[in-house]
């Protein structure tokens, strides 16, 4: 099979992959951005929420950080596909570089977000453990309730 200038000419397939590069790279960004709108108003939910804030903190972080690292892999895939039509040696080493902080970027972040799931999943326990001790806020239990009538 011979793939010539005429067939796939290499300005036309620059052109097509520079047009996906940049629809991968806007993805990524939409993506961030809509984490970080949800995570604001979460945010500003839970202040007006007179409960336990902490928690969801923790919780909105978390979230945040999986948008965060899911619109990062995005930019990765867009700079990897720029690069996809004979690369020169420049864009290569950038795309190295790139590479390497964006990855060190996501495995930090993902370390953290571990840590977090961590730490909610053992206030969960916590509060589930609490809440079957009969916490202040929950209603007594009245007891077994009558029959309706007949």
């Amino acid at each position: 099979m011979i793939l010539s200038e005429d067939v796939l000419p290499e300005a036309w397939l620059g052109n097509a992959i520079g047009l996906l590069a940049g629809l991968v790279e806007a993805a990524g960004a939409l993506i961030i951005f809509v984490g970080a709108a949800w995570a604001f108003g979460r945010f500003l939910a839970a202040l007006l929420d007179r409960g336990k804030r902490s928690g969801k903190y923790n919780r909105i972080r978390l979230d945040l950080g999986r948008f965060i690292a899911l619109g990062l892999e995005f930019q990765l895939a867009a700079d990897v596909l720029r690069t996809a039509v004979a690369p020169t040696f420049t864009e290569i080493g950038q795309l190295a570089a790139i590479a390497a902080i964006r990855t060190a970027l996501n495995y930090f972040l993902a370390k953290e977000i571990e840590r977090e799931s961590a730490d909610v999943e053992q206030d969960d326990q916590q509060a589930t453990a609490k809440g079957r001790k009969s916490s202040p806020d929950q209603p007594k239990d009245p007891g077994p309730k009558a029959p309706p009538p007949r």
